[in-house]
């Protein structure tokens, strides 16, 4: 017997939390991601000494803060997409810089203040505290599965609801990262090949992954590894056994990012999803999420 499958109705339970779980991170990376793009977080990481011509320099640093003073080597792990060389140009300089500590404090005030700019008089609402109030209660039941999931998950809560929610968003979605790349290993896929086979299926054009800092070199070799293994064709496109190998990943990092929304009843969960709607409607309106990038939501 399929042990995805409800016995009672006959409904396909495993497709139904797979199906929940990519819902709920459609919902809440917006509300994560847009941090690394406000002014407010432009700010708080110029005032502790970031450059902040480019994102790179302060991206570094929010996300890989809750790791300590990680090197390079750890660094490159945790993130898995981006070249090694790129990570290298950042990590450690960001810790001479500012210390960890001293990142997740601004981290904290970069949200706070992004929050209040997108989502004004409706940042300090009960529905924000209520929608913390449950995305806390999944990130609570999200069992590390990476490093970034766990360091996330060990940090302190804020009393401040809005950031309160952003942290159980990043919990949440870092969680699901750290599935995803065990997804991608299991698929026998490297970095820079787990690039190539999602923009060979049309997650986002190639040159929207040069932002992960591969050469064209590095790029190419990856794309004829995948051919030799029959998953692109000559022009780069997947073939079918290539659409279903991503497929099969993206099935895989579903099914492990559904664990922790099982702490929440489907009313609940709906609840939630109610809740988040219009701050994921400021985030998406803001202007300040790029329309095509490489996480592939709205193509995957």
């Amino acid at each position: 017997m399929d042990t995805d499958t409800g016995t009672d109705a006959g409904t396909d339970t495993g497709a139904v939390e797979r199906a929940a779980a990519r819902r709920m991170w459609h919902l809440l990376e917006p509300l994560h991601a847009v941090v690394y793009y406000a002014p407010e977080a432009y700010e708080e990481a110029a005032a502790l000494g970031y450059g902040t011509a480019e994102r790179w320099p302060a991206y570094f640093a929010w996300r890989a803060a809750p790791l300590g003073a990680a090197g390079a080597e750890e660094t490159t792990a945790a993130f898995h997409s981006f070249s090694p060389d790129m990570v290298a140009r950042y990590v450690p300089e960001s810790w001479r810089i500012a210390a960890p500590d001293a990142v997740l404090a601004a981290r904290t005030r970069a949200v706070t203040r992004t929050y209040a700019a997108l989502l004004g008089p409706g940042a300090d609402t009960p529905g924000v505290a209520e929608a913390a109030t449950l995305a806390r209660r999944v990130a609570g039941a999200a069992v590390p599965a990476g490093p970034l999931s766990a360091a996330n998950a060990a940090l302190p809560w804020p009393g401040e609801p809005a950031a309160a929610l952003w942290q159980a968003a990043t919990v949440i979605r870092e969680h699901r990262g750290d599935g995803h790349l065990r997804a991608l290993r299991e698929a026998g896929l490297d970095p820079v090949e787990s690039l190539v086979s999602f923009a060979a299926i049309g997650a986002a054009p190639p040159e929207v992954f040069a932002s992960r800092g591969w050469t064209p070199t590095a790029w190419e070799a990856a794309r004829s590894r995948l051919a030799a293994r029959g998953l692109v064709d000559a022009a780069g496109a997947a073939t079918e056994a290539g659409r279903e190998l991503r497929a099969q990943v993206e099935r895989r990092t579903d099914e492990l990012a559904a664990a922790p929304w099982r702490v929440l009843s489907d009313d609940e969960r709906e609840h939630l999803a109610k809740a988040l709607e219009p701050f994921w409607v400021a985030a998406i309106g803001s202007g300040l999420l790029p329309g095509v990038n490489t996480l592939g939501i709205g193509k995957v």
